[in-house]
């Protein structure tokens, strides 16, 4: 367990004891907070997190998910992690940065997740999101959609739709929409 009071009192002695150096940045409890989630993540096999910005950064950061199953087997979707400085009180902004035909996800990257949303609780951390996210690509779900194209077509015609995620994966159109390659 963290000790709020004495990280804070090592982080005063530190910056005391700079003597001219560069003092060191004071971290906010939701820095502190997600560092905990970072350090204790157990990820599936088939995920992976990077810092683009360094591990200076840790607020915003990349996952990429590797479906295993379902659907979108074989291909490889990034999400990018914009963490608050209030976190856990408010949920980490999530987008898709790949372009995906999904009925959870909309063309400019937003995700339908409930726990990103109404659902978020200052005790859920970031492997549950990075849980709920991989779940989306082994169970998407139609009732709840931001694509309501794909969605209409995952109810409809499940067949259509499997055939829709693999021309999108592939690299080409589906409708008037081009997707990049992503397998």
């Amino acid at each position: 367990m963290i000790k709020l009071f004495k990280v804070k009192e090592k982080q005063r002695e530190n910056a005391e004891n700079a003597n001219g150096k560069t003092p060191v940045k004071k971290q906010s409890a939701g820095e502190l907070r997600l560092h905990r989630d970072i350090s204790e993540l157990n990820l599936p096999k088939t995920c992976s997190i990077t810092f683009p910005n360094g591990k200076d950064d840790l607020m915003n950061f990349e996952v990429s998910i590797r479906p295993d199953e379902g659907y979108y087997v074989g291909g490889t979707f990034v999400f990018t992690f914009q963490v608050s400085p209030i976190y856990p009180h408010e949920a980490p902004k999530v987008k898709c940065k790949t372009k995906v035909y999904h009925p959870n996800i909309d063309l400019e990257g937003n995700v339908c997740l409930n726990i990103l949303r109404e659902d978020w609780k200052p005790v859920l951390n970031i492997n549950t999101i990075i849980y709920g996210l991989f779940h989306l690509f082994t169970q998407p779900n139609y009732e709840d959609p931001l694509n309501h194209e794909a969605a209409a077509v995952l109810r409809d015609n499940p067949k259509l739709f499997e055939s829709n995620v693999r021309r999108a994966m592939a690299g080409g159109y589906v409708g008037q929409t081009f997707f990049i390659r992503c397998i």
